[in-house]
């Protein structure tokens, strides 16, 4: 039996994804040690990401060829607005923070390159290749959570976003994609599956730049 696609996929990103673990974004999660103005800029911008990335599911369930995949994508749209929006306004609360606040906060420049390439990619490219892009927020995410809850974080706002991308219900969600990606990889040709590794690990490194841009608190230079 040949290696299964998600894996020649892991492997491609194995070293972005030590760079991610080792930012002193994710380092100062567990150890309480992040500066609490940058995770709040991160959660800020991590809201407006999600408006943009709820866009694409919703462009992947309309490209979607099968029905099952149409139901999926747009429970994960509407999931990505509603289950993780609760996430984030509970963190807006602690800030004091009110919706208008969020509405009114432009995208920083890392957040508003992403989700430009996601929604290119989502309007003009087929769905093997949207999966392909948006499957790294999906999966990076997930293996990030379980990385972190083990050593877990004195701070408790920081705990509550450990435990939310370790738990059950998220892996669920993750495992779906994965089980997709490789139903679909089967029906790839050569050049259709470089495509989509192209789009993988072009949004791999999207993600470390944006906890970099949470860290940075990243603003526009002019």
């Amino acid at each position: 039996m040949g290696k299964k696609f998600t894996q020649e996929l892991w492997k491609e990103i194995e070293d972005i994804y030590e760079s991610i673990l080792s930012h002193p974004f994710l380092k100062g999660l567990t150890d309480g040690s992040l500066d609490e103005s940058s995770f709040r800029f991160y959660v800020i911008q991590d809201a407006l990401y999600l408006r943009e990335f709820a866009r694409v599911l919703s462009i992947a369930a309309a490209k979607a060829p099968r029905e099952k995949w149409i139901m999926m994508f747009n429970e994960h749209s509407l999931g990505a607005l509603k289950v993780e929006r609760a996430l984030h306004e509970s963190f807006f609360r602690d800030f004091g923070l009110k919706r208008a606040d969020i509405l009114n906060t432009p995208l920083a420049p890392t957040n508003l390159a992403y989700t430009s390439y996601l929604l290119a990619v989502a309007y003009s490219c087929p769905f093997s290749e949207i999966i392909g892009a948006v499957l790294p927020c999906y999966w990076i995410y997930w293996e990030v959570g379980k990385a972190l809850i083990s050593k877990g974080s004195p701070n408790p706002l920081y705990q509550r976003w450990i435990d939310t991308y370790a738990g059950e219900e998220y892996s669920k969600i993750v495992e779906a994609v994965l089980a997709l990606t490789e139903e679909i990889a089967k029906e790839l040709k050569n050049t259709e599956k470089r495509a989509f590794k192209r789009h993988f690990v072009t949004t791999s490194r999207f993600e470390w730049m944006f906890w970099d841009m949470g860290f940075r608190c990243e603003q526009w230079p002019v």
